[in-house]
């Protein structure tokens, strides 16, 4: 218990020291996450701060090596759990520090995801065993490999997703450590103590500087290391459970509860929304709570709270009796069915047509628009050239049934830039409206203007919102190159009525 206090406390100290270093070290690089039609923040904010979350990590675990404690011999006892720990611990953090610098596909992400969980698995952190009603305890095979590697990647996003609001990530992290860290206790399982002792450490230290209002953000490097560390201990922690496997695999994932059940309903609404499963969105439960009009912070202690409630029925279901269990599970139940229509989550509109999310893209749309923005994200990301924006832009608004599309200067906005429009159909006229946002610029800020064939001359929010997001995207490609981005700001849209928009 002291090595695990004494891991906690050097894992507090180091991050707590180090993270004003990496935000002023993110600061001078660029390395800043800026307000978008995605985000919640209105300011730049630095995003490598899982760099201190890192090394605050493996540091404290160094000096209780160094200094001989019982944790060294823990550590040597179980050498290729310690590398595999460390190995795709790092590949994960590398991988993210890299999106967090450059921009990485989701498709090489997924790849380094899928490498890390192969190391665990090669290192004996694996699911080997699982115990079916009715059936008892069940060998995997060579299912092994592929179900640990898909419950690491699993991990993995559902900690990236989650990483929305300040101090939320690494708040449900923590109480995934307490729960980790009560089992292994009771368990007599040292290591896990002192992985969950060490990894609550470092993320108390960063929630000095990451809370609301955060001073810096973890970024994927953070949130992608976390996810790993999680999953991995989960899988160490269910080999030394002294409770039927089925008991073993429901605890980790109560754990986790709040990141997996986020993204199993992003993935369930994405799905039924016709959309990229890898397009970013405001659909979370984080987005939902704030657009009913919660406050940030307010928001942030309300899904702490429903961590809170994860973590105490994952230990009822690891101590308590069979009656206790279902109740607590009964009881969990009944909140999250509440939660989830109380937020929106899933509209009405889904019965029976498979439609949209009450909060995401609705029925005032175009069709065409409403499938042609899924498309126009996934090929307009930050790695594409912006050589190729004019291509990207124009094959979305001919996809999108737009009546033109073009940039121009903000201050002449006759001098166009660059600009596509429809043909007209037998030379009819048609009343546009013109959505118009800004964009960046060498020499300052464009706008880019999107034409929507509208009667009223009126563009209805929904379709407003759809546009936003690839002038967003398209913001990100453009500044991906630059010193100092500055992401897309939505200007109020103005009617134009004109029949040929040139």
């Amino acid at each position: 218990m002291l090595s695990s206090l004494a891991a906690f406390v050097l894992a507090v100290i180091v991050t707590a020291l180090l993270t004003p270093l990496v935000r002023r070290g993110a600061l001078a690089i660029g390395a800043v996450d800026e307000p978008g039609a995605r985000r919640v923040h209105t300011r730049r904010v630095p995003r490598l701060g899982g760099i201190g979350i890192v090394i605050g990590f493996f540091v404290s675990g160094a000096i209780l090596f160094a200094v001989g404690t019982h944790a060294a011999r823990i550590f040597v006892a179980s050498s290729h759990i310690t590398l595999g720990l460390v190995c795709g611990g790092g590949l994960v953090a590398a991988t993210g520090l890299v999106d967090d610098l450059k921009g990485m596909g989701a498709k090489r992400k997924l790849l380094a995801q899928v490498v890390a969980g192969t190391i665990a698995y090669a290192c004996h952190m694996r699911i080997e065993t699982i115990d079916l009603p009715g059936l008892g305890v069940q060998n995997l095979g060579w299912l092994a490999l592929p179900v640990t590697v898909a419950w690491i990647v699993a991990t993995i996003n559902a900690l990236n997703l989650i990483d929305g609001l300040d101090g939320l990530a690494a708040g449900v992290t923590f109480f995934a450590c307490v729960t980790n860290f009560c089992i292994a206790w009771l368990t007599g399982n040292f290591y896990i103590e002192l992985v969950s002792a060490g990894l609550g450490g470092a993320v108390v230290g960063f929630l000095f500087y990451n809370f609301n209002p955060a001073q810096i953000f973890m970024g994927d490097s953070g949130s992608m290391f976390l996810g790993f560390v999680l999953g991995a201990a989960a899988l160490l922690g269910a080999g030394s459970q002294k409770s039927p496997t089925i008991i073993a695999i429901v605890v980790p994932i109560l754990a986790l509860g709040l990141p997996i059940m986020d993204m199993l309903l992003t993935v369930a609404r994405r799905f039924l929304e016709r959309r990229s499963i890898f397009v970013a969105d405001r659909g979370h439960i984080h987005h939902r709570l704030l657009d009913m009009g919660l406050t940030h912070r307010r928001t942030v202690l309300s899904l702490y709270l429903l961590s809170v409630l994860f973590t105490a029925v994952a230990l009822v279901t690891y101590l308590g009796r069979s009656w206790q269990i279902g109740a607590a599970l009964f009881a969990l139940t009944v909140v999250l069915v509440g939660v989830i229509r109380f937020v929106g989550y899933f509209g009405s509109s889904l019965a029976g047509v498979g439609g949209l999310a009450a909060a995401g893209l609705a029925a005032d749309g175009p069709e065409a628009l409403r499938k042609a923005v899924p498309r126009a994200l996934a090929r307009m990301t930050p790695t594409e050239s912006t050589e190729q924006l004019p291509t990207l832009l124009a094959d979305f608004a001919a996809a999108a049934g737009l009546l033109a599309v073009r940039i121009v200067n903000p201050n002449n906005h006759r001098l166009k830039q660059w600009g596509w429009e429809a043909l007209p159909q037998n030379g009819e006229r048609r009343e546009a409206a013109c959505a118009s946002f800004e964009v960046p610029d060498d020499r300052g800020l464009l706008q880019l203007q999107f034409f929507v064939d509208s009667p009223s001359g009126t563009i209805g929010p929904k379709t407003y919102v759809l546009l936003q997001l690839v002038a967003d995207a398209a913001s990100e490609m453009l500044t991906a190159n630059r010193e100092s981005p500055r992401a897309a700001t939505p200007v109020t849209a103005t009617p134009v009525r004109e029949g040929r928009l040139a």
